[in-house]
């Protein structure tokens, strides 16, 4: 019997420290293989698979949009691939310049910036998620001029992804520091919302231009469809740069911009701004407020463009071009055969190189 308990007591020592050497064993893991993810998405990835990724989440990189972000189309988007969730055009470099991010935050580099202070939002709510997205350049980088990307939005539909990283990581391969912004879309968006997100990403990237390595002056802004609206208004004496007291841009760079919301003014106008009367973005046709001074401008547009063709063609990039030529501009302007909405670089299309093309033009304007 006393030997029994004997064993049954050595039982219970080893069974206790089998467990602390197993609990030390894990302890001892390298940090990086608990929390950090892999870099290895492609266009076949599945978002849900991007969502979970440990650094996607870690670094606090959003990956959905309003019409995704409901419990019911989580589920569903989940399932879609990446290639779904941008296009054809540009799903490759999306992939890789999510790729890049994954691997900047596992080296130890903060990639997503709030533009907000917690003060901030607990005023206005709205502001929560307004945050730059950073992809820094390779090697040395000291008084760099930078890229600023704005993607376009469908009132509820945003495309940080497909049009922002995805462009970002062509500015990237170009040797340019480069950032991306998440703003305001759908009911957030009242009150001249995106432009004042627009406005605090270039003052908080300013303000830090040591902390990042570039300088404050000569930047360009890479735009699509709405979001070009509100960056060429952003370079505009009427509701611009100016009036928050920022540089000018060297340069506007601007893929198939909606110049006027014509017929969906009314619309906006009740769903954002109920009762309002004053003055707002999405009421301003861009082309009435370009002046001699307005910065360099480079636009393009496709002509089997179906979603500029829904909103009077005609009224958008011609109007636009006009305006720039009557106030003597510096301006580059192309119509594509072949380049639908939202192919962002135009991988694929007609437009294609028009990226280059914008950069060596903005390069030339600045000095």
């Amino acid at each position: 019997m006393q030997v029994t308990m004997q064993k049954n007591k050595i039982k219970k020592h080893l069974r206790a420290a089998l467990l602390s050497i197993c609990l030390l064993l894990l302890l001892a893991q390298p940090v990086s293989a608990q929390e950090l993810g892999e870099a290895n998405i492609t266009p076949g990835t599945k978002m849900g698979d991007i969502r979970s990724n440990p650094s996607i989440v870690g670094a606090g990189i959003y990956t959905y949009s309003l019409d995704q972000d409901r419990p019911l189309d989580r589920l569903y988007w989940n399932t879609q691939t990446l290639n779904r969730l941008s296009n054809r055009w540009t799903a490759q470099d999306s992939a890789d310049g999510l790729n890049y991010l994954i691997r900047t935050y596992n080296a130890g580099q903060q990639v997503t910036f709030p533009l907000y202070t917690e003060e901030e939002i607990a005023q206005d709510t709205s502001r929560d998620g307004v945050e730059l997205y950073y992809m820094p350049p390779e090697g040395e980088q000291t008084h760099r001029k930078f890229v600023l990307v704005m993607g376009g939005n469908a009132i509820v539909v945003s495309a940080e992804i497909r049009e922002g990283i995805s462009t970002a990581w062509n500015l990237h391969e170009m040797g340019y520091p480069v950032f991306v912004l998440r703003y305001r879309i759908g009911m957030k968006a009242s009150n001249n919302a995106p432009l004042e997100d627009l406005a605090r990403a270039v003052q908080y990237i300013t303000q830090h231009a040591d902390r990042f390595g570039v300088q404050a002056e000569d930047y360009a802004i890479v735009s699509y469809s709405s979001g070009g609206q509100i960056a060429g208004l952003f370079g505009t004496d009427a509701v611009g740069y100016k009036n928050y007291g920022l540089p000018k841009p060297g340069a506007l760079l601007m893929g198939y911009p909606v110049n006027t919301f014509f017929e969906l003014k009314p619309v906006y106008n009740i769903l954002l701004d109920t009762g309002v009367c004053q003055q707002r973005y999405y009421k301003m046709t861009l082309s009435n407020y370009i002046t001699p001074d307005y910065p360099p401008t480079y636009h393009w547009y496709g002509r089997n463009d179906l979603t500029l063709t829904s909103m009077c063609w005609a009224a958008q990039g011609p109007v636009l071009e006009k305006a720039l030529a009557q106030n003597n501009v510096p301006h580059i302007y192309h119509i594509y055969k072949n380049a639908p909405h939202a192919v962002g670089a135009g991988k694929g299309t007609d437009a294609e190189g028009w990226l280059n093309e914008a950069i060596a033009f903005w390069e030339e304007q600045v000095g």
